[in-house]
């Protein structure tokens, strides 16, 4: 047989539900505001990146390969190497849209640039020196953010995102990548 529910207890219920209603928006608004991540500056290589890719290239990019800047190894100061990068984004990837990978190898001489591509060049390399991975635009080094670098020959391993790793990113971005794809259109 089926209880019959005092009077008194729905419009106590009612009350609560209609209290409830009216707190909940209020609560989840200010909850959604302490999220907002801070504005991203408009000039944030990553941001430019994504934003050309995405309206140029369709929201993806393959395996772009480009040959970098020139530089004196450390271990021998009279030998010149230069970095071959690696780009990969796909826009609807939730984790790691860009990927940077970074390979060492001699300096190229003007008739090796001519004969090679620069994707035979990265091959040439055995290994990554590094690889950078980004999910947002913003500065390196934000939560979700992956720095891998080789030491002495080893595999790339998870490293701290130091000011140069962050320097190193944003250089090959602005004065390598981004006008190179820039130039492709």
């Amino acid at each position: 047989m089926a209880r019959k529910v005092p009077s008194v207890l729905l419009a106590n219920g009612f009350r609560t539900t209609v209290l409830i209603s009216f707190l909940l928006p209020g609560l989840a608004a200010a909850l959604i505001a302490k999220e907002k991540t801070p504005a991203v500056d408009p000039n944030d290589p990553t941001l430019r990146l994504f934003h050309l890719i995405d309206n140029s290239y369709g929201g993806k990019l393959a395996e772009f390969y480009i040959l970098a800047d020139i530089y004196k190894d450390q271990k021998n100061p009279n030998e010149e190497l230069q970095r071959v990068l690696r780009v990969e984004y796909d826009k609807s990837r939730a984790f790691g849209k860009l990927s940077l990978y970074v390979r060492t190898v001699g300096k190229m001489q003007p008739e090796q640039a001519k004969a090679y591509t620069p994707k035979m060049v990265y091959e040439f390399g055995v290994a990554d020196a590094e690889k950078f991975v980004k999910t947002e635009p913003g500065p390196f080094g934000k939560t979700g953010d992956l720095y891998l670098r080789s030491v002495d020959d080893r595999p790339l391993a998870s490293s701290p995102v130091t000011e140069s790793a962050r320097q190193t990113y944003e250089r090959l971005l602005n004065d390598h990548i981004l006008p190179a794809l820039q130039k492709k259109q």
